[in-house]
């Protein structure tokens, strides 16, 4: 885990480590959520992007008789 500092217009340098891991480019949309007493960044990706990514998912589970 790393710490970063908050300037005094309330910017933060996302760590190098993290950039690269979630492939975080300039200009990238971010969502900024709060959650209890945290903040979450989740980056925004294309639709495009999320093609196949739920490839070989086990679709075989049985569906409840009255739901179907």
């Amino acid at each position: 885990m790393e710490a970063v500092l908050v300037s005094r217009k309330y910017q933060v340098v996302i760590p190098r480590a993290v950039r690269e891991a979630l492939h975080i480019r300039p200009g990238q949309r971010m969502q900024v959520i709060q959650y209890e007493d945290r903040i979450e960044l989740i980056p925004i990706r294309p639709t495009s992007e999320m093609r196949g990514f739920l490839k070989g998912i086990d679709v075989t589970i049985e569906q409840v008789p009255d739901r179907v």
